[in-house]
């Protein structure tokens, strides 16, 4: 889409574990250029800032944009970005002050991808009206957000709903995250694209009913329980492997129906693989609004 040089903008960045989407749009959210970059994580957190900056200028056009809304995997912060170990050195990378440094004329705004994501499914997408709703992202990584009155849980450090730490089995308590498999170790599309590797296939999404095994079964066990703690109306289910909604969705919905003493809705997410862009999108219109 041609827009006048001088109409303002604002960009939109969502760094995940494979890729990193971009959108640049006007003041209202209208999105006028988008683009995806490899991460390639194998080539560390520094190598995949600069590609991805490097994505942004381009579609800028000599543009600066009058706010930066992203969103990432992790838990972004002062120092670096916490709970991101699918890209080397992320964890260690200060991804606000980089990026300040990169656009420092615009209000920047930054969110954990699966929150993001849930905010925006809450506000305009399959979460809107629920109270309370859950939002599962089956992604590279495994994380939920449980969205009551309207607003996405953070937690005391913003790590509410990462349930890929979780224990398995009774033996893994008192065991450290080092010690024992976590449960993304086993329920996460990067588990699984491991077990077709190990198989001998790379058409993951193609054959995932040889692989999915005891990945349903595990990732059905932690759904119910989270369901039964929350007690939500509407569970919302987004990320790469909603792809494989076919296979997931009647196992799951199994399991809830038989455990649950209310059971929820199940649906897949209103914009399963790009709410996280969408969500971050929604902090950078708010930005550029209020300027605070």
């Amino acid at each position: 889409m041609n827009v006048p040089p001088s109409t303002p903008v604002v960009l939109a960045l969502d760094f995940g574990g494979t890729k990193t989407a971009l959108t640049v749009a006007d003041q209202h959210g209208a999105r006028l250029h988008d683009l995806t970059v490899e991460t390639a994580a194998e080539h560390g957190a520094r190598a995949g800032l600069e590609r991805a900056m490097s994505a942004a200028r381009s579609l800028l056009d000599g543009r600066e944009p009058v706010a930066v809304g992203v969103s990432t995997i992790g838990i972004p912060g002062d120092d670096g970005v916490a709970l991101a170990p699918n890209i080397p050195g992320w964890e260690e990378l200060a991804l606000g002050h980089e990026l300040a440094l990169e656009f420092p004329e615009s209000e920047l705004r930054l969110a954990t991808d699966v929150k993001a994501a849930a905010r925006y499914e809450c506000d305009a997408g399959a979460l809107k009206g629920c109270d309370p709703g859950l939002y599962v992202n089956l992604g590279t990584g495994l994380a939920v957000a449980i969205v009551a009155g309207g607003t996405v849980m953070t937690g005391r450090h913003g790590a509410s709903g990462e349930i890929g730490y979780n224990l398995r089995r009774v033996a893994d308590v008192g065991r450290g995250s080092g010690d024992r498999i976590p449960l993304e170790g086993v329920v996460s599309g990067k588990a699984l694209s491991r077990a077709a590797r190990a198989n001998g296939s790379t058409e993951l999404t193609e054959h995932i009913g040889e692989f999915i095994g005891e990945f349903i079964d595990e990732l059905a066990f932690h759904l119910v329980n989270l369901a039964i703690a929350v007690d939500p109306q509407r569970i919302a289910v987004g990320g790469g492997m909603v792809r494989s909604w076919a296979a997931l969705h009647a196992p799951l919905r199994t399991a809830l129906d038989a455990a649950v003493p209310y059971p929820p809705q199940l649906v897949p997410a209103a914009h399963p693989y790009d709410a996280p862009l969408l969500g971050a999108l929604a902090l950078a219109v708010e930005a550029a609004r209020t300027g605070t």
